[in-house]
């Protein structure tokens, strides 16, 4: 009785499609995708640095030993 039931889920969809049509729909689905992935890979960002860095140093050191 007060839980949203799945024909009022459909007809929300049904409003939400005709007010924004589905061109826009995707397009906000492909920038909330996005958005989605930057803030993973900010999230993961930390360790990606850091094992650059490392990449970066070891790489410095492997040179200067050939010098």
């Amino acid at each position: 009785m007060g839980g949203i039931g799945i024909w009022q889920l459909v007809i929300v969809l049904l409003i939400v499609f005709l007010l924004f049509g589905t061109k826009r729909l995707k397009g906000l689905g492909s920038d909330v995708g996005e958005a989605i992935q930057g803030f993973r890979k900010s999230m993961g960002g930390e360790s990606d640095s850091k094992a650059a860095a490392d990449t970066q140093v070891q790489a410095q050191q492997s040179t200067e030993r050939q010098r």
